[in-house]
Parts: structure tokens; sequence; C-alpha cells
């Protein structure tokens, strides 16, 4: 069984920029990596992006490239998503979550952070 601990998040105002943490318990040497999700109000929940355990393999959704950097700490199985220049449009509950490849990059793996707020507002 695998446990996840998110920390992070709050408010800032467009252009600014927030560090998301995630520490998952040892059980995640069985999956593949980490993702992290977002859902805005009324929307349904989408990948932002996705980092391997091995070799650090990162994956992005369109709308954060260049913006959101995913990185990791394979030894203690920590993720952090440093995000930058954020947008209003930004603003939802963010999730990490791990499990095989195929999964934390489409639809999410099989064990969830608490999720954290995210509010891009003036």
């Amino acid at each position: 069984q695998v446990y996840l601990v998110q920390s992070g998040g709050g408010l800032v105002q467009p252009g600014g920029s927030l560090r998301l943490s995630c520490a998952a318990s040892k059980g995640a040497i069985s999956t593949d990596g980490m993702g992290w999700f977002r859902q805005a109000p009324g929307k349904e929940r989408e990948f932002v992006a996705a980092i391997s355990w091995s070799g650090g393999r990162t994956y992005y959704a369109d709308s954060v490239k260049g913006r959101f950097t995913i990185s990791r700490d394979s030894a203690s199985f920590t993720v952090y998503l440093s995000m930058n220049s954020l947008k209003p449009e930004d603003t939802a509950v963010y999730y990490c979550n791990v499990g095989q490849l195929g999964k934390i990059t489409t639809t999410g793996g099989y064990a969830w952070g608490q999720g954290t707020q995210v509010t891009v507002s003036s």
C-alpha cells in the first residue's frame, strides 16, 4: 500500500510562482513514477505532469509546458512541481498520484494524495 502526503499550494497573484511537494511511502517502489493532476470547479480532472522514478523522464500537458517543472528525489520518493508564470486558469485542486507510467500520464494511478488548493488571483 502506498501513502501520499502533499504540501505547498496557496494563493498567488497572476505571474507568480508556487511549489508543490508530494512524498510517497516506500510502497511506491513498486510503481513507475508519480504524476500530478488538477481539477477546477465544474471541470473534469486533467493531467498536468509526471515523472518516472528511473531515469527521471518527464511528461507535461501542453497547457503547462515551459511554465511548470516536475522533479524528483527518488531516494525519498518525493516529487516537486514548480509552477511559474501562473495564470488564473491554473486555479484548481492539485493531486499527486503514483502508478504505472501509462496511468500516471493519462487517467491517474492507483494511489492519490489528499489534494491541495492552488488559487491564482489578483
